[in-house]
């Protein structure tokens, strides 16, 4: 049975609700399933926070009966051995599906391509890695972390309209974005295991990095990079650590005694190679992988933007434009090498464009 626009239909609602769930299934990807028969949904399930119960499970158990003979569409190819649950595969086959729309097949080696072999030895028929471009996006973060040991990268830079990002050393803080553009950074957070910063946006700007929406209990790890543990003290992100889990970065020559007074408020001190004075991004990217992290939403501010994206690590980048000019010199957003890169359609393609209440927005993607 080739795959119809009704198929289509389905996996996009799965895709869509595997999506709710991002930023707090790690380490475990967010797979979305749907169950249908006779054109109509008897079952749906998501990854659960936390990372289980999966997907394909809860699809199942609200299906019933009615999963036998029925179709199956879930976002990445069902997981096929023993860890903390059986494997979705061996539950897909028991509940007597007759017929599987999936997603990419999962890199992961206990799984790779085994899922979907399982499927088709048990004589269900199967439809693999439909809507590729698609299902590699909403599964990039899990794709990534098992095939290059770090999380996907989401880069967000809000500019004046004349390209800058903060005034002078002594200007206060810029105001850049309103509210409708602040709301779908709030979003974006939510959606993230982390959110990661440098030390001079974190001096600069002395943020929050929390996610702040109506009825959304969503706590990203915080992440600063910070080589020589600059954080003060009495910072927001210091003051909130016992609240919000907190991860500073530092190179090992950095004071102790910084770090002591830094545990002892709750923050979380890491050594991390450096690249000359600063973090290494390769190396801070890695050992959150190592943690289970997927997804890192980075506000690092100009200098972490330009080098995420010089060094193929910003895999989307969101670029804010507000409609009004600093007028003076300031620090710019973007250097200029930064946005030729982005500007090359060989490495980035644009895929949303639009207005955010009176602010221009561009989401772009690397190839």
């Amino acid at each position: 049975m080739a795959f119809s626009a009704e198929d289509e239909r389905f996996f996009r609602a799965a895709l869509a609700l595997g999506r709710r769930h991002l930023g707090a299934t790690a380490p475990n990807p967010a797979v979305g399933a749907l169950v249908a028969r006779d054109g109509l949904v008897v079952g749906r399930g998501a990854t659960a926070p936390g990372g289980r119960p999966h997907a394909e499970t809860q699809a199942l158990a609200q299906a019933g009966e009615r999963a036998r003979g029925a179709t199956l569409y879930v976002t990445l190819e069902p997981c096929a051995h023993h860890g903390k649950t059986p494997p979705c595969a061996e539950a897909v086959i028991a509940a007597g599906i007759a017929r599987v729309v999936g997603g990419p097949a999962d890199p992961d080696d206990r799984v790779a391509g085994e899922g979907y072999s399982l499927l088709r030895r048990a004589g269900i028929a199967v439809e693999a890695d439909v809507l590729p471009e698609e299902g590699r996006r909403a599964h990039r973060g899990h794709i990534l972390r098992v095939t290059e040991g770090r999380p996907m990268v989401t880069l967000k830079i809000a500019q004046t309209a004349d390209g800058f990002a903060a005034g002078d050393a002594h200007d206060p803080r810029l105001a850049i974005t309103g509210p409708a553009a602040n709301l779908r950074t709030h979003v974006l957070r939510a959606l993230h295991d982390a959110i990661m910063v440098g030390i001079g946006t974190a001096l600069g700007d002395d943020p929050l990095m929390t996610v702040r929406l109506p009825g959304c209990d969503r706590k990203p790890l915080r992440v600063v990079l910070d080589a020589r543990l600059d954080l003060p003290l009495r910072s927001r992100l210091v003051v909130g650590a016992r609240d919000f889990p907190t991860l500073v970065f530092c190179g090992a020559g950095a004071d102790p005694a910084r770090r002591v007074a830094l545990e002892e408020q709750g923050v979380e001190v890491a050594d991390c190679d450096l690249a000359g004075k600063r973090i290494d991004l390769h190396a801070a990217l890695r050992a959150l992988g190592a943690r289970g992290v997927t997804r890192v939403f980075s506000e690092g501010g100009p200098r972490v933007g330009a080098e995420l994206i010089a060094r193929g690590l910003a895999d989307e980048m969101i670029l804010f434009t507000a409609p009004k000019p600093f007028g003076r010199a300031g620090v710019e957003a973007l250097s200029a090498w930064a946005r030729d890169i982005l500007a090359d359609s060989g490495l980035y393609r644009v895929m949303e464009q639009g207005l955010l209440g009176a602010d221009r927005y561009i989401h772009y993607e690397r190839k």
